[in-house]
């Protein structure tokens, strides 16, 4: 009906398997879901052998971002996060999961970072990926400064691509529009919301980070439509999503309280009213 699947990640907190989830996404309408392994807990097997049997399809697993500054630092604990990703790409390729999606970076006020060395570790999972067959997703957080050296450094490596987190734009990038910039590498979505920068001064905390259904927050999504279609994105819309709210925040506190039907329910909604939008400029387009 929307011209692309639309596509759920796994989601914390919920007192269900992931398999049960999967099922209630496919029963609400979702046509794929996304493993996200960043605990590196996820029974990728098991999940796969359900996509197969739900006849659903995963276009990306999220491999784990809490070394994601490492790759930066010029001492070996940097070599033991590049080792993880490289593991993490192995897992995509012998599961046939096309995408995986890493961050660039994560912290504000790290001094001990070498360009030089982010830039030759990312450039050897990239360079796997290639040979994997993987496509590797870099992905807009903080430090989108390291994100654009990554981009310019391995611009010739047909591996590397961009995961647009519409979330992170607004509360770890100032609402700098990240799809003009890399609109052109787009080959996954995080799509969902949230409420800006709340610190008064601009600074930016992962607090922010909330991940709200779409139109539970500040988010123009007339603007994040009519952006996917100038990036001409054709793959699932993945939406990425949370009923965990943050340290000292209640949120996320409403769909915590819902009964998972009811929430995968109404993320199908929000998700169906985001890919109309799209389907709509579309169509104004032609």
């Amino acid at each position: 009906m929307y011209n692309q699947k639309l596509c759920l990640g796994i989601i914390e907190g919920f007192d269900i398997p992931y398999s049960e989830q999967i099922k209630l996404m496919k029963n609400s309408g979702f046509e794929a879901f996304f493993i996200d392994d960043c605990k590196r807990h996820a029974p990728v097997e098991e999940l796969v052998a359900l996509s197969k049997e739900l006849e659903m399809e995963i276009p990306s697993y999220h491999a784990p971002f809490n070394k994601s500054d490492d790759l930066w630092n010029p001492d070996e604990i940097g070599e033991k996060g590049k080792n993880e990703l490289l593991e993490c790409l192995e897992i995509c390729s012998e599961h046939e999961i096309p995408v995986m999606v890493t961050h660039a970076f994560i912290g504000y006020d790290n001094d001990f970072v070498s360009i030089e060395a982010g830039i030759e570790r990312y450039g050897a999972v990239a360079k796997r990926a290639g040979e994997l067959g993987v496509r590797l997703a870099l992905e807009n957080t903080e430090g989108d400064e390291y994100l654009a050296v990554l981009f310019d450094a391995l611009r010739s490596e047909k591996s590397v691509g961009f995961c647009w987190d519409t979330g992170h734009e607004l509360c770890y990038n100032y609402g700098k529009d990240m799809c003009s910039l890399y609109g052109d590498r787009l080959i996954c979505t995080h799509l969902n919301d949230n409420l800006g920068v709340s610190d008064f001064g601009g600074v930016r905390t992962y607090h922010d980070d909330l991940h709200l259904l779409p139109f539970d927050g500040i988010t123009d999504w007339d603007s994040v439509a009519k952006r996917l279609v100038a990036a001409d994105y054709t793959a699932p819309l993945s939406f990425e999503l949370s009923i965990q709210s943050k340290p000292n925040r209640f949120d996320n506190h409403p769909y915590a309280a819902m009964k998972p039907e009811i929430y995968f329910a109404q993320a199908y909604n929000r998700a169906c009213r985001v890919a109309a939008l799209k389907l709509k400029y579309e169509r104004e387009a032609k």
